[in-house]
C-alpha cells in the first residue's frame, strides 16, 4: 500500500473511532428523521404519545381510538403520562425534535457503559445506526427500551442495584418490555437489596401519576391498559398486520394458519432461554454475561407478537453485542450470519433493499425476524456448551 493510501486509511479509521464524530452522526440521524417526517406530517406515533398527556389532563380514556387526532391507539402504561409531559407541553416541531434526541442520547449513553473495548463499543454504534434510523422514522420509544435493557445490565455489572431496579421498573411501567431486565437477576450480588429496590421503585412508578391526575383515574387507567393489551394480542396475531414479526408470526404466515397459538413457542423459548442459568460456574465470565445480554435483547423481540419493524432496534443491539464478543479469529459462519442479519433484518425495510423482495417475501412472511431467530439459537448453543474464559474485552 502506498504511503498516501496508508495515511488516508489511518485517518478514516481514526474518524470512525472518534466518539465525538459518532455522536454527531447519531444526532444528525435523529434531526434528519425528525425533519423529514414532521414536514411530511408523518409523526402519528408522537401524536399518540402527546395525547396520552393531553387526555390525562381531561381525565379521558387513554386506550380508546381518537381518529380525529391520530390513527391507531395508545398501548403505553399510565406512568407514560408523566414521562411524555415535558415533550407534550411543547409545540410539535420542538416536542418531536427533543423526543428524538432524548431517545438517541439515552441509547448512546447506555452503549457507552458496556464492558467492551473502546473500539468494540464504537462498532456497536455503527452496527445499530441503520436499525435505529428505522425506529426514528416512526418516533418509537423502542430506542429507549433498548437503552433501558443495556443500562440495567451495566448497572448490575457495576453493583448499582438501585439504579438497575429503577430502570427495570421504568421500562415495565411504560411498555412492559423492561421486565426482561430481571433476566440478569442471577448476576446480582446483593440480591435482597436488589429485590427491595425493585419493590420501592415499583411503588414509586405506580403512585407517581396519581399525584398529578388523581388515584381513581389512574387506577381506572391501569384496568384499561390491561384490557387494551389483551385485545392487542388478538389483533396482532393476524396474517396481515404490520406487527407479529416474531417466531410465531413467521410460522403463522408461512403456514397461512392464523390459529397457531403463541403458547408452545413461548414455553419452548422460555425453557431454552433459562437452560444456560444451570451453568452457575460460568457466571464469573464476562463473555458469558454479555452473551446473556444479547440473548435477552433478542428474546424480548422475537417472542413478542407485538413486535414490528421499528421494534428490532432492541434485537439488533443484541446482534451487535453477540458478534463483537466472538473470539478472534471470528468464524466465517458467524460473519456470514452477521451479514445476513444486516441485509435481511436491518436493511430490508429501507430503499437499500429490493422493493419487490421486501413486499413479496419479507413483509408477508415476517422474514425480518429470521436472522435474529437463528442468531438467538446460536447464542443459546454457545451459552450452553462454550467454555468461557477471562478474555479482556474492556481495555484496548
Amino acid at each position: 500500500m502506498k504511503p498516501n493510501q496508508t495515511n488516508l486509511t489511518s485517518r478514516l479509521l481514526s474518524l470512525v473511532n472518534n466518539r465525538k464524530f459518532i455522536l454527531l452522526i447519531w444526532v444528525l440521524l435523529a434531526l434528519i428523521a425528525c425533519y423529514k417526517q414532521y414536514h411530511k406530517g408523518s409523526y402519528n406515533n408522537y401524536l399518540i404519545f402527546k395525547h396520552v398527556y393531553v387526555h390525562a389532563l381531561d381525565k379521558l380514556n387513554l386506550y380508546i381510538a381518537y381518529p380525529q387526532q391520530y390513527l391507531d391507539t395508545n398501548h403505553y402504561g399510565p406512568f407514560f403520562t408523566v414521562l411524555i409531559a415535558p415533550f407534550a407541553i411543547l409545540p410539535d416541531y420542538l416536542g418531536t425534535m427533543f423526543w428524538q434526541l432524548a431517545n438517541v442520547l439515552f441509547l448512546y449513553f447506555a452503549i457507552s457503559q458496556l464492558s467492551l473495548t473502546y473500539r468494540r463499543v464504537n462498532a456497536v454504534y455503527w452496527i445499530v445506526a441503520h436499525e435505529m434510523l428505522t425506529a426514528l422514522f416512526s418516533f418509537q420509544f423502542n430506542i429507549s427500551i433498548a437503552a433501558i435493557i443495556v443500562l440495567t445490565f451495566t448497572m448490575i455489572e457495576k453493583q448499582k442495584n438501585f439504579w438497575a431496579a429503577f430502570l427495570i421498573m421504568l421500562g415495565t411501567f411504560v411498555k412492559l418490555y423492561g421486565i426482561v431486565g430481571l433476566a440478569f437477576f442471577f448476576f446480582v450480588r446483593k440480591k435482597m437489596q436488589f429485590v427491595l429496590s425493585c419493590i420501592i421503585c415499583a411503588v414509586i412508578f405506580f403512585v407517581l401519576p396519581m399525584l398529578f391526575f388523581g388515584p381513581s383515574y389512574i387506577l381506572q387507567c391501569y384496568h384499561d391498559w390491561y384490557t387494551s393489551l389483551s385485545e392487542k394480542q388478538e389483533l396482532n396475531a393476524s396474517l396481515t398486520s404490520m406487527q407479529d414479526i416474531s417466531v410465531m408470526g413467521m410460522v403463522r404466515r408461512i403456514t397461512d394458519n392464523v390459529h397457531i397459538s403463541n403458547l408452545p413457542f413461548l414455553v419452548a423459548g422460555v425453557v431454552l432461554f433459562c437452560l444456560p442459568y444451570l451453568r452457575i460456574n460460568q457466571y464469573k465470565f464476562l463473555n458469558f454475561r454479555l452473551l446473556y445480554l444479547a440473548s435477552t435483547l433478542i428474546f424480548a423481540v422475537i417472542f413478542s407478537n407485538s413486535s414490528e419493524s421499528p421494534t428490532y432496534i432492541i434485537a439488533f443491539v443484541g446482534v451487535a453485542v453477540w458478534f463483537l464478543v466472538q473470539e478472534k479469529p471470528v468464524s466465517g459462519w458467524y460473519i456470514a450470519l452477521f451479514i445476513f442479519a444486516l441485509l435481511l433484518t436491518s436493511f430490508s425495510p429501507s430503499d437499500l433493499f429490493p422493493r419487490f423482495v421486501r413486499e413479496t417475501y419479507v413483509q408477508p412472511y415476517s422474514l425480518k425476524a429470521l436472522p435474529c431467530i437463528i442468531i438467538w439459537l446460536v447464542i443459546i448453543y454457545q451459552l450452553l456448551f462454550k467454555k468461557f474464559n477471562q478474555e479482556n474485552l474492556i481495555h484496548g
